[in-house]
């Protein structure tokens, strides 16, 4: 469809998984933003503590369709 969109970024955090990380990312975003339409994996990290892995993190970048 026609139209105009942003692209915003986010970082979504997980104990779990990259994955979760993700779905948590959009979960929250969507409380406050509407029309999202895709979303892209930036880059993937993650926090270490004591030598275990202890948060997954992901750089999203979410587009959304600007409504007039």
């Amino acid at each position: 469809m026609p139209g105009v969109y942003k692209i915003t970024e986010i970082v979504g955090t997980s104990p779990t998984s990259f994955a979760e990380a993700v779905k948590c990312g959009v979960a929250e975003a969507a409380k406050t933003i509407h029309h999202m339409d895709w979303f892209e994996v930036v880059e993937e990290r993650g926090r270490i503590v004591d030598g275990k892995v202890e948060e997954f993190q992901v750089t999203l970048k979410i587009g959304f369709k600007i409504q007039r």
